[in-house]
């Protein structure tokens, strides 16, 4: 697993996920793929509750095979919405930031990052 040095960049790529109505199963809402040559810097993660009733969330990092908690069973409020990152994170190539919700159906998620390539 390689990743690009950030000091020596040759491209950023600015780009924006959204992922409507995740539900139970842990779904991926950033993939950097195996032997990308990349690093994808995620800015933002913000979880909306679409439901009529309170939601929990839970936000994990991906990597070989191994889920990392990064938030767990979080509450949100009717018609609230969760910035789940105060600080960017990066993954990886073959690593993937995935969300979970405890209510089928119950969060839209968008997601903010740069693409780093050298």
């Amino acid at each position: 697993m390689t990743a690009p040095n950030v000091v020596s960049v040759g491209t950023i790529t600015g780009k924006t996920d959204v992922s409507a109505a995740v539900g139970t199963s842990a779904t991926a809402v950033v993939q950097n793929a195996a032997a990308s040559g990349n690093v994808y810097k995620v800015n933002l993660l913000t979880c909306s509750n679409i439901t009529a009733g309170a939601v929990t969330v839970t936000v994990d990092l991906y990597r070989a095979s191994t889920a990392y908690t990064v938030a767990k069973d979080i509450s949100i409020p009717v018609g609230a919405s969760l910035d789940v990152l105060n600080k960017a994170i990066y993954l990886e190539e073959a690593d993937s930031l995935r969300v979970t919700c405890g209510t089928a159906s119950g969060l839209d998620v968008v997601a903010s990052y740069e693409i780093i390539a050298e």
